[in-house]
Formats: C-alpha cells, sequence, structure tokens
C-alpha cells in the first residue's frame, strides 16, 4: 500500500519529497512477502465470503462486483507501469494467469454456489465465470482434487480462466526500485518512528522522530502529510498521532499458517486457485483454499491458511502489541467486540493447538489422497483486523480495509486485511482524494490519473463496453490471456 500511494504521488508530481521508514532491514518483508499472504489477485471470482446471504437467504453479490472492479484498477495501474517501463518491469515477475475455482461439497453448499453463480454470470464483470458439476470437467479443472475422490459427496465448481497469483512483495520491490531513481525519494531501512506529533503554527504540521537500530542516533523528520501503512502496527502510530478520528478504534490480531507441498509431482498436477467456505465460526481470512503460486518463476502448492490467536501485530512483532494498543478511548469497543466474538476467540485458541494429522483432515477434504509426509507446515503473516466503536453492542470486529484520515487531511492510515493488496491502487486513490482534493480535481493531475487508469473516474460495474475494453488492455499487457 505504502509503495503504491508513494508512485501514484510521484507520477502525479515528480517534484514532491518522499521519505519511506521501514524498521527491518528491506523492504515487503511482512504482510507483502510472498509467503506471509494467499497471493491471490482478489477479484470476487473465487472468495466466497465476498457473496453472502442476506437474512432472508437470498446471495447478495455487490461486494464481489465492487472488489473486482476495484482490482481492475489496479491491473490497469500496473499495465500502466509496465508499458512505461517495459526494459525493466516484466508481467511475469510479479502476476500470472492461475485460474480461480470455487467449489463445494453436498447439495446445500451447491444449491448456494449455482445461485450465486446465476447472479454473477449474469453481470458483464463475470460474463466469462464457467459452472459444471461434470465429473470430467472437473477432472481437467482440478486433476489433483478429483484423483481418488469418492462418488458422494457431490462436487460442483465455478471457474474464471483469467484468475491471477500476484507476488506483492516483488511488486513493492518493483515500485520501491522505480522510485529509488528518482532524487527526491529516500527510502530509510532499519529505521523505527519513535514518536508522532503536530508541530503547532508551523508550515510543515507534523514531526516525525526516527531512530535507525544500528545507531544510538535519532532524527526528526518533518512533514505536511504523512502515510501510516505498517501494517499491524499502523494502529499503533494512528493512536500515537493524536487526531480525533482515531477514538475508538481497536485492534484483533490474527495468525496464519500454510501446508507447503514437498512433492514436485503434486506440484504439476495442480495450476488453479480453489476456495471453498470457511468453517462456522471461522474468520473469513481462514477460508481453505489449495493454491498454485508462481515465486521468483517457480511454481509452489500451499493449502491453507489455518488461523491462530496472537497477541503480536507483525510477524516480526512484540507479544505486547495487542496491550500496547489499549487506550482509555477504545476500551469499551475493545469489551464489546470481545463479548459478542468470545466463539471466534475459542475457535483460534483451538487453531493454535492442532497436530499435523488434525491438519491434514482439513487438506484431505481438497486432496482425498494426501499424504503427511508431502506437505510441511510454515508460518504465514498477521492480520489486524479492525475493531470500532458500534453504539448497539459497544464495540464491533470488521474484517475489511479502512482508512482513517485526519480531518485537515494531513495524516492518513490504513487499517484492516482483506481484500488488502489486490485494491491497492484504488483505496490509495482514495487516500489521494481525502488528502489532497485540491490537486486531485486539477486538470493536470485529472489528465495523469486518465492516463494512468483509463477508467478513472467511471464506472466499470455500470459500464460494459468499458468494463470489456479495459479488461482487454489489462489481460494483453500482464499476459493474463489464456
Amino acid at each position: 500500500m505504502s509503495a503504491t500511494l508513494a508512485m501514484l504521488i510521484h507520477r502525479l508530481d515528480p517534484a514532491l519529497h518522499i521519505c519511506m521508514i521501514e524498521q527491518l532491514p528491506d523492504i515487503a518483508l511482512e504482510s507483502s512477502g510472498a509467503l506471509n499472504n494467499a497471493g491471490t489477485g482478489h477479484a470476487g471470482y473465487c472468495e466466497l465470503n465476498y457473496t453472502p446471504h442476506d437474512k432472508d437467504g437470498n446471495v447478495l453479490i455487490q461486494r464481489a462486483l465492487e472488489i473486482n472492479a476495484a482490482f481492475e484498477v489496479s491491473l490497469q495501474f500496473w499495465s500502466h507501469l509496465v508499458n512505461a517501463d517495459s526494459e525493466n518491469i516484466t508481467p511475469s515477475s510479479f502476476i500470472n494467469r492461475v485460474p480461480h475455482l470455487s467449489a463445494v461439497w453436498g447439495q446445500k453448499d451447491i444449491d448456494f454456489l449455482k445461485a450465486r453463480y446465476a447472479l454473477l454470470k449474469s453481470h458483464h464483470l463475470f460474463s466469462e465465470m464457467k459452472w459444471s458439476e461434470d465429473e470430467q470437467t472437473l477432472a481437467d479443472w482440478m486433476p489433483l482434487m478429483m484423483k481418488g475422490r469418492q462418488a458422494e459427496p457431490e462436487l460442483a465448481a465455478t471457474r474464471v480462466e483469467h484468475g491471477a497469483d500476484v507476488n506483492f512483495g516483488a511488486l513493492t520491490r518493483i515500485l520501491v526500485s522505480y522510485l529509488q531513481k528518482n532524487a527526491n525519494f529516500e527510502l530509510l531501512t532499519n529505521t523505527r518512528v519513535v514518536d508522532l506529533h503536530r508541530t503547532h503554527g508551523a508550515k510543515k504540521p507534523w514531526a516525525v522522530k526516527v531512530k535507525n537500530q544500528n545507531s544510538t542516533a535519532k532524527q526528526t523528520i518533518e512533514s505536511p502529510f504523512v502515510f501510516l501503512g505498517a501494517g499491524g502496527v499502523a494502529l499503533h502510530l494512528l493512536q500515537n498521532s493524536g487526531i480525533e478520528e482515531a477514538a475508538g478504534y481497536g485492534g484483533f490480531p490474527v495468525s496464519g499458517q500454510w501446508l507447503i507441498c514437498q512433492n514436485q509431482d503434486l506440484i504439476r498436477q495442480h495450476h488453479a486457485k480453489v476456495y471453498s467456505l470457511a468453517a462456522v465460526g471461522a474468520p473469513p481470512m481462514s477460508v481453505p483454499h489449495l493454491d498454485t503460486r508462481i515465486i521468483n518463476g517457480k511454481p509452489s502448492l500451499l493449502f491453507g491458511p489455518y488461523a491462530g490467536f496472537t497477541t503480536k501485530f507483525l510477524k516480526h512483532g512484540s507479544p505486547f502489541d495487542l496491550a500496547k494498543s489499549v487506550r482509555p478511548h477504545n476500551l469499551k469497543s475493545l469489551i464489546g467486540a470481545g463479548k459478542n466474538n468470545f466463539d471466534l476467540t475459542k475457535y483460534l485458541v483451538k487453531e493454535v493447538f492442532q497436530t499435523h494429522s488434525q491438519r491434514m483432515q482439513s487438506l484431505e477434504a481438497f486432496i482425498p489422497n494426501a499424504r503427511a509426509e508431502d506437505w510441511q507446515l510454515a508460518h504465514a503473516g498477521k492480520r489486524v483486523q479492525i475493531i470500532k466503536r458500534c453504539h448497539h453492542k459497544w464495540g464491533k470486529l470488521e474484517f475489511g480495509t479502512e482508512i482513517v484520515a485526519a480531518e485537515d487531511g494531513s495524516l492518513a492510515a490504513l487499517l484492516g486485511a482483506s481484500p488488502g493488496a489486490s485494491v491497492s491502487v484504488k483505496t490509495m486513490l482514495d487516500v489521494l482524494a481525502r488528502c489532497f482534493p485540491q490537486q486531485m480535481q486539477s486538470a493536470e493531475w485529472q489528465d495523469k490519473l486518465k492516463t494512468m487508469i483509463p477508467s478513472y473516474g467511471r464506472s466499470l460495474i455500470n459500464d460494459a463496453n468499458l468494463s470489456a475494453s479495459v479488461r482487454r488492455y489489462t489481460l494483453d499487457t500482464l499476459k493474463l490471456s489464456s
């Protein structure tokens, strides 16, 4: 997210000075790291939690449409960067075509998937989605999952051919490498923010005090605008800023783990991202999926994620992160969210103590003949879900992505998780609209935005012709066509 915002600002006004602060020795080692996230280009094609039921049992597709349109914005911006610097940016270095499938078992879930398919298929954004209950077709789509499978329970799936696997770590490094060629960009690694406050009366309203981890030296950086995109600890920095808009916000950290396949023969038999339904009481981030990943040009196969309870806000964070986030202004929110989500907490704690054989049982629903010796456990990243005020329940837990910004637009913070990096361009455009409103309305910025993002200012959800044109452009440029 931070690299995307920096790139957008640089492309809109190269004269602006940008400083990026990273507390680790290198960038993209936390949430953006390849194995710290699912690598799915979230577009609503396969993620069943984006099409929930309403209270009357109807399937709702609006969120899937919005996420799909937002991902198309990212694809346009990435296509622009590839075309602008084709000698140094190769699409396959960060994005590859991996079909997106939803697969479910049993008649009740098949009925849900069929209703979902019918609604999505009728919209132009999802017109290329396919459906099948046919055993041979399913074997062609996902041979590894169909091998050795019993006739019962019945299985059905949907498929979108042009789904994407995205290495967000590689993409982040591409963006920052490009920025580093500009004299007005500075990257400080091994550097931690130790204080953040306003400098009242000054032309530059924020003072960011930082400390290099390899020395005792501290320095203060003054800036008229600050973006907090520090993963889970963005909440800590937001709280330290003291802006009124931060009141009531808290965080609920969730950890994740993968099973990673060690058998090359199995890896060659699967080329898809196959999502199913989460267990009752499980958070959305623990929706089970069997994923082909392309990391540094090499295919791999992951299953999970297995969720768990943690008190850390980052993979390299402190076990005291959760305790440090408790403030008088969010205590009521935390109590309310905790009381209303006690079953979720119990579920996460139970997940922590799963054995390898128990994890394999979950995998066997996808791969009936899975063998424990072919799979190894690996830790994924941390996700801090949003807790915010709720008048009826004191506090509520949300699983989306949210921007919190100061009223004067001088500071913005990114909170939350899914769909996260997949919609980074749309999310950062929202930051610019809130924090740079005059510049965003200027003819110069408007022209540049329309060059970078051809659909800018128009609706991909409502305009079928525009959507078709944009999709042809991005699929061709990013080599995602079949």
